[in-house]
C-alpha cells in the first residue's frame, strides 16, 4: 500500500471567501481561525470577505493563505486522514513546517506574517513580476532567461511549466522570445519577482529573524523547497534562501513518488499543486481539501486506499 502526503500551495491561489465553509463546518478549522485572529486580528475576516485587491497584496495574502491551509489540514486530521510526509510550495512550506511540528502555530504564523512584509518591501523596490512559461523544457527556458539581464527561472513546477521572475520591461521581450520558441507565457497574480535576486534583502532579513525562533525536529518528514530534499537541522538557511532561490517542486514530488507516496492531498484554496503533480506523474492520486464538500470527497477517495 502506498503513502499519503499533505501538500500546501503558495501565493496566487487565494480568493475571497476561502476557508469560510470549513470555519462553519469543522470545529478544528474554526479553532485555527480563532488562533490566527488572536495573533493578527482580522485575519479570518480578510479570508472570508476580503476584496480580491486586498488579497492580492503580499503582506495580506501570505498570512491569510497560511490560516486557510492550516485550517484545511486540521479539518482533514479531525476527519481521520493522516499523512506520512508534508511539503509546501513557497509560503506553503511555512504551513508544512508548522503542521510537521517543527514550530508552534504561533511561531509559524508570526514567521509568515514577517515573510510577507519583507517580500512586499523588496517588491516595492523594483518593478518586477512573474510569468509561467508553458510547453517548453527547462533547458530552453533557462537559455531564454540567460539572454536577459534581469530575468530568472525560479519555480520548477512540473514538466512543461516553469515560472520566471523578471523586470517588467524585460519580461515584455522575454514573452515574445517564449512565443518564438513555441511556448506560451502566462502572467501570475503575484506582487513581485519572487524567488529571485530581487528578494535578496528579504532573505537576509528573514534569516536574521529566524535566529530567535525555537525549531524542533519535525514529527513527520518535511521537504525543503531550497534543497528539494528532507529537512535535517538546516531550518534557517533553507527557509531564508528559499525566498530568493528557485522552488524545486518537480524534484520534491519525484522524490516522494520514488519513496512510495501515491496519494497527494492539497490543503488550501484551489488545486494548483494537484495539477502540477498530475503532470509530473499521472499514475498517482491527487485530492484536495478547501471546503467541506472537497473534504467529504477526499475522505471517500482516501478510504479506497
Amino acid at each position: 500500500m502506498g503513502k499519503i502526503a499533505f501538500v500546501f500551495p503558495g501565493q496566487g491561489t487565494q480568493y475571497s471567501g476561502m476557508g469560510l465553509d470549513l470555519f462553519r463546518g469543522s470545529p478544528a478549522a474554526c479553532k485555527i481561525f480563532h488562533l490566527a485572529d488572536q495573533i493578527r486580528p482580522g485575519t479570518s475576516s480578510q479570508c472570508f470577505s476580503g476584496s480580491d485587491e486586498d488579497l492580492a497584496q503580499t503582506h495580506i495574502a501570505q498570512p491569510c493563505l497560511f490560516a486557510v491551509e492550516l485550517a484545511a489540514a486540521a479539518a482533514a486530521v479531525e476527519a481521520g486522514i493522516s499523512p506520512s510526509a508534508v511539503a509546501g510550495f513557497s509560503l506553503g512550506e511555512i504551513a508544512a513546517l508548522t503542521f510537521s511540528g517543527a514550530v508552534s502555530f504561533e511561531e509559524g504564523f508570526k514567521m509568515v506574517c514577517l515573510r510577507g512584509e519583507l517580500m512586499r518591501d523588496d517588491a516595492e523596490k523594483c518593478d518586477a513580476s512573474m510569468v509561467a512559461v508553458l510547453k517548453l523544457d527547462a533547458g530552453t527556458v533557462e537559455h531564454l532567461c540567460s539572454l536577459y539581464k534581469y530575468v530568472y527561472p525560479v519555480n520548477y513546477n512540473c514538466p512543461g511549466q516553469i515560472s520566471v521572475s523578471g523586470e517588467r520591461a524585460e519580461l515584455e521581450d522575454f514573452i515574445k522570445s517564449v512565443k518564438a520558441a513555441g511556448g506560451r507565457a502566462v502572467p501570475l497574480r503575484v506582487g513581485g519577482g519572487f524567488h529571485s535576486p530581487f528578494m535578496a534583502s528579504a532573505a537576509v532579513r528573514f534569516g536574521e529573524a529566524l535566529k530567535d525562533v525555537c525549531f524542533c525536529s519535525p514529527k513527520i518528514p518535511l521537504y525543503s523547497n531550497y534543497t528539494a530534499s528532507l529537512y535535517a537541522d538546516d531550518f534557517i538557511s533553507s527557509l531564508s534562501m528559499q525566498i530568493c532561490s528557485p522552488v524545486r517542486w518537480r524534484d520534491i514530488v519525484t522524490d516522494m513518488i520514488q519513496n512510495g507516496f501515491d496519494t497527494f492531498i492539497e490543503l488550501g484554496p484551489g488545486k494548483t499543486l494537484c495539477g502540477f503533480i498530475e503532470r509530473t506523474d499521472s499514475s498517482v492520486r491527487v485530492l484536495n481539501v478547501e471546503d467541506c464538500e472537497s473534504l467529504i470527497r477526499t475522505l471517500e477517495e482516501a478510504a479506497r486506499c
